[in-house]
């Protein structure tokens, strides 16, 4: 069956997992989908939410320090169902944890409500390298597979042509691309987003920063300009976003970043979340 579905339970207790929201908002209606689930869904469920940093880790997801509120208390639910819950809260919030007694299966879950887009200023964060905010890609070692220009998207990526892919490296060379910050920024988190790419991600990554307001892009593109290390090489997990915080001992503004790949593969999106520049 299409869904998630857990073992059964022979003691006490409950299962349950987390979800961080496609973009932090108010939340309507939770509609808990256990279609084709006959037999073997869950008999209750209830929903809780937080508003936490939205590139939260696990460890602080699991926490209670973060905050759980009860937004949909205890409920029955029917299997092979559309199951629909309004929700009277008018909070923002970024992450839910879906519980399901004792065990079962549910196809899917849908969350239905306002986006928040100004979340991530209420943080003090912005996504600089973002395609909505002004990134723009300059160059690339090589895009066989997928565009360069897809790694600032909005959102997830769809599948592998939906990131940057380069064709298998035969050398002992790396891969590469630049990117104009859509304002010149301080990064605080960098997200390596290698979702779709399993046996095809880059076994590592490093990522420099320019600040350069006044040159052009050949300047850029041709190594005319000074790059200053931002993350040194570091492994790189498939299929999942990699989180990194960045701890600088001094305040570094860019205007441009260059993300390198090692030495070949996969990227679907890259976060570049800091404090702009004033």
């Amino acid at each position: 069956m299409d869904g998630w579905e857990t073992r059964r339970r022979r003691k006490k207790g409950h299962d349950w997992c987390l979800i961080r929201l496609g973009k932090p908002g108010v939340i309507k209606i939770i509609d808990i989908d256990t279609n084709h689930f006959v037999g073997n869904h869950p008999t209750q469920t209830s929903v809780d939410a937080c508003q936490i940093p939205y590139y939260s880790s696990m460890d602080e997801l699991i926490s209670e320090k973060c905050g759980w509120i009860e937004i949909l208390t205890q409920s029955g639910l029917k299997g092979d169902s559309q199951n629909l819950f309004t929700i009277n809260d008018d909070q923002v919030f970024t992450h839910l944890r879906l519980k399901i007694f004792p065990d079962g299966g549910v196809a899917r879950l849908k969350v239905f409500g306002q986006p928040d887009d100004k979340f991530a200023e209420w943080q003090g964060l912005f996504d600089a390298a973002a395609l909505e905010n002004g990134c723009k890609p300059l160059a690339c070692s090589n895009m066989h597979f997928g565009n360069m220009e897809n790694i600032i998207k909005p959102g997830f990526a769809n599948d592998m042509r939906d990131g940057w892919e380069t064709r298998r490296r035969r050398d002992t060379g790396y891969d590469w691309v630049i990117l104009k910050l859509g304002a010149p920024c301080t990064p605080e988190l960098i997200v390596v987003d290698t979702s779709h790419f399993k046996g095809n991600f880059p076994e590592s990554f490093s990522l420099e920063g320019s600040f350069c307001p006044s040159a052009d892009e050949d300047s850029i593109v041709l190594g005319d300009v000074k790059w200053e290390k931002i993350l040194p090489e570091t492994k790189l997990k498939g299929n999942m976003e990699n989180i990194f915080q960045i701890e600088l001992n001094y305040v570094s503004q860019y205007t441009h970043v260059r993300l390198n790949i090692y030495p070949d593969g996969g990227v679907s999106r890259l976060r570049v979340l800091g404090h702009l520049f004033s």
